[in-house]
Order: structure tokens, then C-alpha cells, then sequence
């Protein structure tokens, strides 16, 4: 039996759904991932001693900053970054619900008048 034009498209849209939805995944995932980094450092910056000599990265070069400096930098980067998160997290939600509504669009087209149900 050949699939009707209109299901044919619909799968193609639900599978390019499908690589959106990854997609937002691997980005909340990397954007936790920079959660946790920044969160440790700024957690083992905060243990250091006033007087203490740190360094930040500049692309190959690493650069002497005073250490509230750096608390700053890294209390905004960790602010932006948990906005980032709930940001692609809407936007996940978003997708996954789609997706669902999109499937079960395709299992009804899928069934068809005079066709047996899926999975019976």
C-alpha cells in the first residue's frame, strides 16, 4: 500500500521536528554543562584569599585580574547563562509538545478510514 502525499509530508516534518528537538537538547545540555563549570569556579574563586593572583583566559593568553573582578564577571556570566537555560528549556517544551501533537496527527492518518488501528 503507498502512503497518501499529504502523511508522506507529514513524516518529513515530523522528522525534521525530530532534529530540531535534538538539537535544543544538545544546546540545554551544554548550556547545564557551562552552568556547573562556572558555578565550581566561582565557588573555588570565592575560597581563595583576597591578595591571591588570578587569571583569566584571553584566547592563548592568560591575564592577571583582581579577584572581585573576576567574581563579577563570573556572577553575570552564570546569570546569563541560567537565563539561557530557561530560554531553550521554553523552547524544548515547546517542540516536545508539538511533536507529540505531530504524532498523534500521523497515527490518525496512519489508521485511515478502512484501515486497522496501530498496535491492535
Amino acid at each position: 500500500m503507498e502512503v497518501p502525499k499529504n502523511v508522506q509530508h507529514q513524516i518529513a516534518q515530523f522528522q525534521q521536528m525530530q532534529q530540531q528537538a535534538q538539537a535544543i537538547t544538545m544546546q540545554k545540555q551544554s548550556v547545564e554543562m557551562q552552568i556547573r563549570e562556572t558555578d565550581k569556579a566561582l565557588e573555588e574563586l570565592k575560597k581563595a584569599e583576597e591578595d591571591s593572583d588570578v587569571y583569566k583566559t584571553a584566547g592563548n593568553l592568560l591575564i592577571k585580574v583582581k579577584k572581585d573582578e573576576m567574581v563579577t564577571e563570573l556572577e553575570d556570566k552564570l546569570e546569563t547563562l541560567k537565563l539561557r537555560e530557561k530560554t531553550v528549556g521554553r523552547q524544548e517544551e515547546r517542540i516536545m509538545k508539538k511533536l507529540q501533537e505531530m504524532q498523534t496527527s500521523l497515527q490518525e492518518a496512519m489508521q485511515g478510514p478502512g484501515q486497522p488501528g496501530l498496535g491492535t
